[in-house]
This record gives structure tokens, sequence and C-alpha cells, in this order.
């Protein structure tokens, strides 16, 4: 069998990363020091030298992987399915048994890692050698790719006869225990690259993941197994999915809202500062800007995670739970948020100092928490660590979301902030707002005129 690489015309196979993962096992498991233990298996009369044992390859992967027995089953039926290991007896079903039945390593010649698929031409004279030496004893599926092979390499029948006698004859003047194994490898490959009618091929599928009911249990079911099963499809059927077209329109929404806020697809005003000498950009979206721009502030109604992020924001939101007299949970976020990202060697003092002043029966500043936020926290605060009052923040984050922040972006005070916003005026307007405007450099002095540069013509200082 020939089986090497397709013409210029063949399609290249996709490499797939599990497949070198694989091969690199099956090397570690043929290692002659620490791989499994191979010996002679005899066959009726016929003795297979370099043989394996399923239970062997399963002691194998527990003992050199820690797994349990169910994942070392799916995991050795998965080498043998993709042709790494193949049964010596019945070698038309790909799979390990946990018995003595032998099992040989599939040659790397036919591993499936290899540069080109299988061609057609090869499949033709594989079905024409087991169809001269069965004498026509080809099973269905097989019968029906060798008619149609026929049929559409007809032009080069008569090399594919010629290819599969030329091989058979040389099969003949090799030992049986060698025509066995020869016949076998190449059965496994074509059983894994043309799997029969209703056999998934693990080349289009790749490999199925195991899981606890793999293997064994799933020999033996219970109703325990068909319980299970039944509420992982209840979940199933009761998970909340999001259809295409609404995920398209939030995303149209999306880029339609940023769109102008966005400086390379809408340009900067007055001036790109990136490709100018402008500095104007820069200093009117300061995070100290005294007046911001309309832009700015348009930005904070996208969502309460932009106005927190602005500090000019965050200062006009604290204005406006002043007047709520609600400016003590902003405070509690921004304490919250220091611990977080502060200093390790201060974190105790700032948890103790964070709790007094915000958390404590009778502080100064107390916030709103619920009892379950409370208790988990005072749990917390046995051992203080930088996130050990991320709940009570999240609590007091969301109250700010959902009540306060709508609130603020129907006040008065936005309203004024938006009617009194800079609006930067357009210095010039360009197809390409990002495009580099041309300077022109002044020329060499080199290229001055004596008269003009003031230097004498000559290196010495005569004229």
């Amino acid at each position: 069998m020939a089986a090497g690489p397709a013409p210029h015309g063949g399609h290249r196979r996709a490499q797939r990363p599990h497949l070198s993962k694989m091969e690199r096992m099956v090397v570690s498991m043929q290692d002659p020091d620490q791989g499994v233990k191979m010996r002679s298996q005899r066959l009726l009369v016929t003795v297979i030298p370099h043989a394996v044992t399923g239970n062997d390859v399963m002691e194998w992967l527990i003992q050199k992987y820690c797994i349990t027995e169910e994942e070392a089953l799916h995991l050795g039926t998965l080498l043998v399915r993709h042709g790494y290991l193949y049964p010596l007896r019945d070698p038309c079903h790909l799979e390990l048994r946990l018995d003595e039945t032998p099992y040989r390593f599939q040659t790397p010649y036919f591993w499936m890692s290899t540069l080109w698929p299988a061609a057609e031409l090869d499949y033709a004279i594989y079905l024409a050698k087991k169809n001269i030496r069965k004498r026509g004893g080809l099973v269905d599926h097989e019968k029906e790719h060798y008619d149609q092979l026929h049929r559409k390499i007809s032009h080069t029948w008569d090399l594919v006869v010629m290819q599969a006698r030329e091989q058979l004859r040389a099969a003949k003047q090799r030992r049986k225990g060698d025509r066995l194994v020869i016949a076998c490898q190449e059965q496994t490959y074509w059983l894994v690259n043309r799997p029969p009618p209703g056999v998934p091929s693990v080349l289009e599928q790749g490999p199925q993941r195991g899981s606890c009911t793999a293997g064994r249990v799933q020999m033996t079911k219970t109703m325990d197994f068909y319980r299970r099963e039944v509420e992982c499809l209840r979940k199933a059927l009761g998970r909340t999915r999001v259809k295409s077209s609404v995920c398209l329109e939030a995303y149209l929404k999306f880029s339609s809202q940023r769109g102008p806020h966005d400086p390379i697809m809408s340009g900067c005003l007055p001036s790109n500062p990136w490709v100018t000498d402008n500095d104007t950009y820069w200093a009117m979206n300061a995070p100290s800007a005294a007046v911001p721009t309309r832009l700015r502030v348009e930005q904070w109604a996208f969502s309460f995670r932009e106005l927190l992020e602005d500090p000019v924001g965050r200062a006009h939101f604290m204005d406006f739970l002043r007047k709520e007299f609600s400016a003590e949970n902003l405070s509690f976020w921004e304490a919250c948020e220091e611990l977080r990202h502060g200093g390790q060697a201060q974190v105790p003092a700032l948890v103790d100092a964070v709790y007094q002043q915000f958390l404590a029966p009778g502080a100064a500043r107390w916030v709103n928490i619920d009892s379950r936020t409370m208790e988990r926290t005072l749990v917390g605060l046995g051992r203080p660590h930088r996130h050990v009052l991320d709940d009570a923040q999240l609590h007091i984050y969301m109250l700010m979301k959902k009540d306060s922040y709508p609130r603020f972006l129907k006040s008065d005070l936005y309203k004024d902030l938006l009617a009194e916003a800079v609006v930067p005026p357009e210095t010039k307007r360009r197809v390409f707002p990002f495009m580099r405007k041309p300077r022109h450099s002044s020329p060499s002095p080199a290229l001055l005129p004596a008269s003009a540069s003031g230097e004498p013509l000559g290196g010495d200082g005569e004229a």
C-alpha cells in the first residue's frame, strides 16, 4: 500500500495539536525501560512479537498520569480509534478491551499527522488487493467504494490492479506473522481514514472529552445514570440563549454609540495631536480639566463605569450625591478602591479605618448594606486582606448604579453640564482625519548661498 504524499493538486491535511500530544504519548509508551511491557503473543499457531495487552496499556496509563480507571479507559480508546494502537484479534472493531486481547503499536508511516491525507488511488489499490485475496469477499460499504472508484478512475484501473497483484506477490515472500501484522496495519489505517457508515470520523470531529460517566460506568447504566442524564438535559433546555439577530443589533448599537467618540474613526477636535504639534486636544481632555468637552460629558451616559472612571465625572457625581445626602456611598466605594490597589503593608490599617468610618455601628458616615453582606464582611475582618470588602463594595456599587445614577442623568446638574460643555472648533476637515499633514522643512545651510549664510567660501578663511 502506498500512502505517501499526494500529488501537487491534493489538499494538505490540517494539523491538529491533539495528534502531536497523542504521538508523544505513544512514543513514551514504547520506551524500552519505562514503557508498556511488550512480549510475544500467539494467535493460533502464529507468533506475533512486540505485542501488548489491553490490561497492560490501561495499567500503564493509570500509573503514568495518575488518573482513574474510567479516564484511562477513555484515553486508551482514543488512541485505538485514532489508529495508534490496533488489535490483532477482530481488527474491525477499534476499541480498547480490558482483557488479554493483543495490540500492537502502529508504525509512524501510518500515523494521522502525515502531511498529506490518504489518496483515492491508494484506497483503490487496497480494496483491489483485498478483493483479489478474498476472492470478492468485501463487505457492503467496501463494495460500494470499490465500484465508485472503478468508475471514477477507470482510466488508471489497469495500474490499480497491477499494483495490487505486485504487492500480493511481494507479501507471499514474507513470514506469516509479518503478513498478518501488515494486513492489520493497513486495515486500521483505512478504518480511520475511510470509516464504515454510521461510525463517526475522528479526523472530522476530533477526540471526544471524557467524563465521570465514561468507560465502565456507561457499560452498566443504572437508574442514577439516567436520572443524572435527564437532569442534565432539563438544565440544557432551560438555559437562556441569545439569538444572533439580537447580538448583531447590540453590536450595531454599540458601534453607532461609540463611533463619534473614537478619535481614529471620527477624528480629533480641534486637531490630531498624534500627527501635529498642537496639543490642545490633550489639554481639553486632561483629568483635571475645568470645563469638560461635550463628547466627554455625553460619554458619562454610556454606562456607570464610564462615569466613575472619569475623575471630572466622578467629582460632579459626588456633588449630586451631596445634594441627595448620600455622598457616603461614593466615598465608601473610593475607599474600597484605594484598599484594593494600595500597598500591602497598609492593608490592615486601611481595613480598620474603612470599617470604623463606614460599617461600624454608630459610624460617622454609615452606609446601608444588607445583613448577609455584613455577616460575610465581619467574618473576613478576622483575617483582613485587600479583597475583604469586595462584597460590600459591590452592594453599594449596584445601589448607586440602579438608583442614584439614573437620577443623575435626569437631573438639572447633568443637563447644565451638557449645555455648558465645550465644543472644540474644527480647524480643517480632511477625508482621512488620521492622515499626517506634510511638513515643509527649512532648507539645509549647506544649500544656502554664501551671502545668506554669512560664512567664508574657503575652508581656511580666505575669500
